[in-house]
């Protein structure tokens, strides 16, 4: 989706700049040694986040311990005017982490440590690096958990998840990273460290927390987050339904929410991957089935008597072809079990896979689904559909073969396609994944030219100089002093080569 990108700087090491000895002297005065990464080999894995389709080499990588450090660094760049692309585990699927060859990487790996859990208060006081899964299995032995759970919850980052504001499986019911969280730590580009809310309820003033989570590492740097814990329901039961066609599973998903229910967590799976996903975890899906919903329903043992069979009466009464209700614990994790492991379960499908990231309303599944089918086959590459279908959250996730000349620039072509239909049904570009350079190109399909001049007036309120992530989720770049007069248009972003593997 980098079509008609204009670039600069390009990846050799001839292009280092001025700014490179004395930021990497200052880093091996900040820093432990072993924390600068400057040679080609400890850098390449650098290269890529979760969108491999684009590499690009940085020239120099510090890996920060603490706040201060990151602190300094930050003071440090922008006194020299050097650009800085934060990342985290590198998870992001939107290119967000992608680096520049004409700027620091800041990677916060090191930042791993809980600092603080109070069972108490429900909270936890995590750095920005500790990964999603690890902070509910530090609160289970208290009975509690971190509701927030996406698919790679076993290796993303906090600091990430606030960075794209992440959702999961049980965010229908639990609310997406924007819910969960009680406080930041976050870093300004000039050094600054601000400590915004806390272990409390509500927090006065400005929702800075609010402006930061979602920002994409456009804004700050998070070194530490604060999360709200949940107890552990007293009882959990999983619903797997099944029925012959994918329209009367998208209906039964928005009459189960018309009907005021909101299970834990409410999937959907098309044959695609519902055959896929099985054969790769021996989940027992009902592999005749044209699509699949879960449904899990959590509380006491009456309420949960009383919400399945409210949704049992709804499935039968929208054609479904099967349900199963899990027995036990170890069956419901064996029904969730497909449907966290879709994305790798692709690879037995194809070599490569496009994941898609949209929003639109409940109502529209049925209409949206038909549309990727009629697109796919316009394009002749396979789709996949997996999703959170309790908000609308939509991954189809487009079969290709990167290998075979063009494949990757018709299935970029067709996750546009898919994306703008999504705007056009009344959705957004993106419900988790976020926007970075994956959909940049698309930003102004859903916004117009004043929409998109007030988010960069946030922007230029936080880093009137654009070092931090620039190139990163603006389509086109407005000098911050300018924006005012909303005619100065300066083309597109100055961005480094970003050669495709």
């Amino acid at each position: 989706m980098l079509e008609d990108m204009d670039v600069v700087s390009p990846n050799t090491r001839t292009n280092r700049a001025s700014w490179w000895p004395d930021l990497h002297d200052f880093l091996h005065a900040t820093l432990p040694p072993e924390c600068v990464l400057s040679d080609n080999d400890s850098l390449t894995p650098y290269q890529s986040d979760g969108l491999t389709a684009y590499a690009q080499t940085p020239p120099i990588a510090a890996l920060p311990t603490s706040t201060e450090q990151v602190s300094a660094i930050l003071g440090y760049c922008h006194k020299k005017q050097i650009k800085i692309v934060p990342r985290g585990a590198g998870t992001s699927l939107s290119g967000g982490a992608l680096p520049l060859a004409d700027g620091l990487l800041l990677v916060t790996s090191k930042l791993n440590r809980i600092l603080d859990l109070d069972p108490d208060n429900r909270c936890a006081r995590v750095q920005a690096c500790v990964a999603n899964l690890a902070i509910s299995e530090a609160a289970s032995p208290h009975g509690l958990l971190y509701a927030p759970d996406p698919s790679s919850q076993i290796v993303c980052s906090i600091g990430g998840n606030v960075a794209e504001n992440a959702g999961g499986v049980h965010c229908l019911k639990y609310g997406l990273t924007t819910n969960n969280l009680m406080g930041l730590t976050a870093v300004l580009i000039d050094g600054t460290v601000l400590e915004l809310g806390g272990a409390h309820l509500d927090n006065d003033g400005l929702d800075l927390i609010g402006i930061l989570t979602g920002s994409e590492g456009l804004l700050a740097v998070i070194t530490e987050v604060t999360v709200r814990l949940t107890p552990i329901p007293p009882e959990q039961r999983a619903m797997l339904i099944g029925f012959d066609r994918v329209e009367d599973a998208a209906h039964c998903v928005s009459a189960i929410i018309a009907e005021g229910i909101i299970p834990a967590g409410l999937e959907m799976m098309d044959q695609i991957a519902l055959r896929a996903t099985d054969a790769y975890s021996k989940a027992g899906y009902p592999l005749e089935a044209a699509a699949i919903l879960i449904a899990e329903v959590d509380g006491t043992g009456n309420e949960i008597d009383e919400v399945i069979g409210k949704i049992k009466t709804i499935a039968q009464g929208q054609n479904a072809s099967s349900l199963r209700i899990s027995e036990n614990e170890e069956q419901r994790q064996r029904f969730w079990a497909g449907r966290k492991a879709a994305f790798p379960a692709m690879a037995a499908l194809a070599p490569d896979y496009y994941c898609v990231d949209g929003s639109i309303p409940r109502k529209d599944i049925a209409k949206v689904l038909s549309k990727i089918t009629e697109l796919g086959r316009a394009a002749n590459l396979p789709v996949a559909n997996v999703f959170h279908a309790g908000d609308g959250n939509l991954h189809p996730l487009i079969l290709y073969d990167r290998s075979q000349p063009g494949q990757l620039e018709k299935a970029e072509q067709l996750g546009n396609d898919i994306l703008k239909f999504c705007v056009d049904v009344g959705g957004a570009l993106t419900g988790e994944h976020g926007v970075g350079i994956e959909k940049r190109g698309l930003m102004e399909y859903q916004f117009d030219q004043t929409d998109l001049a007030q988010q960069q007036r946030v922007k230029c309120a936080f880093d009137p100089n654009q070092l931090l992530n620039p190139g990163k989720v603006f389509p086109t770049l407005h000098r911050c002093a300018e924006l005012g007069r909303m005619h100065v248009h300066h083309g597109k972003i100055p961005f480094s080569d970003i050669p495709r593997f």
